[in-house]
């Protein structure tokens, strides 16, 4: 199987900035997914009000051959049909991250998972991933890390699965009083 095909001839591919309104409508259906709360860190009321021009923005931005900054991936079924998703951040050295962290080295991070329920199971998010990771190590950096919330053990399990494993650092909620956190998973370039 190569990392552009899984049996049922799905594809996976970076998206296109034309596509905008299926990566809006792949964004709404994954925060009205049963763990959406512990997945994203927004809600399915703010992004279904933000206006066109955000998600026009957003495709351009993480289309394939829109620079090198963030890639967004898709899984396209025989039908057209965007069965899951991936994006890929680049941090450079020396800036911060999304919570204000300092960045100490070149790396990827990963953001924006999701695969359809019915798409589960089937090998679907192994292949975004392979995608999401070469284009990473494409570009040079030593490592890829993603942040999952502590209670998300789904998402935990697959995580270690593909090879990340927690780094120690945990990131609290803001607005849960610390309450929550979300744990971060690295993996070395290979």
């Amino acid at each position: 199987m190569s990392s552009s095909e899984i049996p049922e001839t799905y594809v996976v591919r970076a998206i296109r900035a034309e596509e905008w309104r299926a990566v809006k409508a792949l964004r709404l259906l994954a925060l009205q997914d049963s763990v959406a709360h512990l997945a994203f860190l927004e809600t399915y009321d703010e992004a279904l009000a933000k206006p066109d021009s955000f998600w026009q923005e957003r495709a351009a931005g993480s289309a394939d051959g829109a620079g090198h900054g963030v890639r967004q991936f898709v899984a396209e079924g025989p039908d057209g049909e965007w069965a899951g998703t991936v994006t890929v951040l680049l941090e450079e050295a020396g800036t911060k991250d999304w919570a204000g962290f300092p960045v100490d080295r070149r790396q990827g991070h990963v953001v924006g998972v999701y695969v359809r329920p019915e798409h589960r199971g089937c090998g679907l998010t192994e292949v975004l991933f392979d995608e999401a990771l070469e284009w990473a190590w494409g570009l040079g950096v030593e490592r890829v890390r993603l942040i999952v919330h502590e209670d998300n053990g789904r998402a935990q399990a697959f995580y270690r699965k593909v090879g990340f494993a927690p780094s120690g650092v945990t990131v609290p909620l803001s607005g849960s009083g610390g309450a929550e956190r979300e744990l971060e998973f690295f993996l070395e370039r290979p």
